[in-house]
């Protein structure tokens, strides 16, 4: 059998604040279950709409948000405490509701409006990146400073610069070198590479593609170091 007890708190409604959304608690597990969950939010729907309907079976109590506060109030009013008298298989349980902190409405249906921002969660301002450690001996009236966050962009506009102008200093001019100048008839050294190739322009190349010189890399196959050989040779013994 159910009982609702009706407390008389009329009086006292007015100077506790209003809210929309009450709680539920002491509920046992069974209760979570999908036939007795429907059972109590129909209950609990006679008061008025209910905006959101949130079982928390680890925190054994129900989150009921309804769409005005009148409705939560009168839901309060008139349905704490909740007891259900003892049976032969278990004890006699008493529910309670209590207001709980207001909440947000939630749209019930594709024309309402969307959640507003104000509605959501605001990480924190960043105040520091850890990204500098501080002296390990802060002189007299050093403080920390607000930190930049780190660069986004994978390779700046200035390094990429700066491994240009280096390419451009590490490359050896094309021709012939000398190495032996040739004095009174003799014998002059000179060196060639024919196996030299003009370098592409990588200027249209993009961060994170494989750059035009990379497509024509081959790795070098490397030669078996060598291997001793041991001929057995084999005595024939004639009796």
């Amino acid at each position: 059998m159910v009982s609702l007890l009706s407390s008389d708190s009329t009086t006292a409604a007015e100077d506790v604040q209003r809210t929309n959304t009450l709680a539920v608690t002491s509920l046992p597990k069974t209760f979570f279950e999908p036939r007795l969950l429907d059972v109590l939010r129909s209950h609990f729907s006679t008061y008025g709409e209910i905006n959101r309907w949130v079982p928390l079976p680890g925190f054994s109590r129900i989150l009921i948000v309804y769409t005005r506060e009148d409705d939560a109030e009168s839901a309060k009013i008139h349905s704490d405490p909740i007891v259900l008298d003892e049976t032969d298989g278990r004890d006699q349980i008493t529910l309670r509701v209590f207001r709980a902190d207001p909440n947000p409405l939630l749209p019930t249906s594709d024309n309402d409006s969307s959640i507003p921002d104000v509605n959501y969660l605001r990480p924190p301002d960043l105040e520091k990146n850890f990204l500098i450690s501080p002296p390990g001996s802060p002189p007299v009236g050093w403080e920390p400073i607000r930190e930049d966050p780190p660069n986004a962009i994978p390779l700046a506009d200035d390094l990429i610069v700066a491994l240009r102008k280096l390419q451009l200093q590490e490359r050896a001019p094309a021709g012939v070198e000398i190495l032996v100048e040739p004095s009174d008839g003799g014998v002059g050294v000179y060196v060639e590479d024919c196996d030299g190739e003009p370098e592409e322009d990588e200027a249209d190349w993009v961060y994170g593609e494989s750059a035009p010189t990379r497509l024509k890399w081959r790795p070098v196959a490397t030669a078996m170091p060598p291997t001793s050989h041991f001929w057995c040779v084999q005595s024939l013994v004639i009796t």
